[in-house]
């Protein structure tokens, strides 16, 4: 009854201290199943090390201790065509993926991709700003339609109340577009309308939020904004990737993003080229760039501490001339392994090697076929309008006769 399936619990501080686990609902566990690729691609495996200048999706076959980063967005909130809100995509070889934030405009880059969306079922979310968390509701929906056929898992932090927390967000935001989910009900699987939150503690230090399939992710405190921002660690099979959200330079994220294979970091625009992008005067792009962010040259300081094999700088607006004030301020700091990120950059890991490159996409591409468990996964009954609008059907029209299943 239960295979390829896994239970949720829920842990609930009872009477007289004791711990209480609730069985909420289970989840489709999928993740050593292979990926249900798109009609007319076949993955091959790399041999010998020797991968493809690009990186064309749906074509290499990811090894068994491999680990693959893709940056779906590295830009700011103010998006362009080229660099969109934070997000990006790590995929491991057992299977797992997780997605790191999902910022305004980063899901279309993830359907470049074409990837598996039975999947794509964990959002790990840093803080809750637009240019990290705009896309969630559109990943909901949309990896519904195209094949998640369970439910959708956000982990996320407490605000330093309430109302500013990852449940209040999920909560208001599903109220919010109550109508869409009531509409695709029914013609859709039941279980993939579903959002399970788990919200822990922004406060805690490098404690597990994650852990299943040999896959552990840990959390601690940045500094950003207001209280409630965190930064992520994934530890898998000896690889690390640390994913650093927004945040000024910290005391935990030098302690514990070390030992890490890949080290993600926002690196801001320095105060002169901020000024100039949009139009404010110096000093509140000092403030913005220096105080509630990360600009070049502390970057490559934090990287100088960190000692990553690859330090990772987003969150900036490409262009020659930003890009060229940019790495002069990491380089007078930082002289280690670096790449400024670029959406759909994509880096491959393993114990012995470190490929960076950039994926090739259609600018027109459809989801994968979905599968057949998601054909199969219950339904209730399709939704309909009231016999008040039914009645307006226009009599000039006749729909064809509907095929038989």
């Amino acid at each position: 009854m239960f295979r390829n399936m896994k239970m949720t619990w829920k842990v609930f501080l009872v009477t007289g201290g004791a711990l209480c686990l609730v069985l909420t609902g289970y989840f489709v566990d999928n993740t050593h199943a292979k990926d249900n690729l798109p009609r007319g691609r076949t993955a091959s495996a790399i041999v010998d090390g020797n991968y493809p200048a690009s990186y064309y999706p749906n074509t290499e076959l990811l090894g068994a201790d491999e680990m693959r980063i893709t940056a779906l967005g590295t830009g700011m909130p103010n998006q362009t065509r080229a660099a969109v809100s934070i997000s990006y995509l790590v995929e491991l070889g057992n299977g797992d993926k997780f997605l790191f934030d999902m910022g305004s405009g980063s899901l279309a880059n993830l359907f470049s991709l074409r990837p598996d969306f039975s999947k794509l079922d964990k959002v790990f979310a840093s803080h809750l700003h637009i240019d990290h968390v705009g896309d969630f509701m559109g990943l909901h929906i949309a990896g519904w339609l195209s094949g998640r056929y369970s439910p959708i898992h956000i982990y996320g932090p407490t605000g330093s109340k309430p109302e500013l927390g990852t449940k209040a967000f999920v909560e208001g935001m599903s109220k919010g577009y109550a109508w869409d989910l009531q509409t695709r009900s029914g013609a859709l699987p039941d279980l993939g309308a579903k959002i399970e939150v788990h919200e822990f503690n922004y406060k805690q230090e490098n404690e597990i939020v994650y852990q299943h399939n040999g896959v552990t992710i840990r959390s601690w405190p940045a500094i950003h904004s207001l209280d409630g921002s965190v930064s992520f660690g994934l530890e898998w099979n000896g690889l690390k990737y640390v994913f650093g959200g927004d945040t000024y330079p910290n005391k935990w994220y030098t302690e514990y993003a070390k030992d890490a294979d890949v080290a993600s970091h926002e690196c801001f625009l320095p105060p002169k080229a901020l000024a100039e992008y949009f139009g404010w005067d110096l000093t509140q792009a000092t403030y913005v760039s220096t105080r509630i962010h990360t600009e070049p040259s502390a970057f490559g300081k934090v990287m100088a501490e960190v000692k990553p094999r690859m330090a990772i700088g987003y969150h900036s607006v490409q262009s020659p001339e930003n890009n060229a004030a940019i790495m002069d301020g990491v380089r007078s700091t930082y002289a280690g392994p670096l790449a400024l990120a670029r959406d759909l950059m994509v880096i491959n890991v393993t114990k012995d090697t470190m490929v960076t490159r950039m994926a090739i996409v259609d600018e027109y591409v459809l989801p994968p076929d979905v599968t057949q468990a998601y054909k199969d996964a219950p339904r209730t009954d399709p939704k309909n309008p009231s016999e008040h609008i039914l009645a307006g059907k226009w009599k000039g029209y006749t729909p064809p006769p509907m095929p038989k299943k």
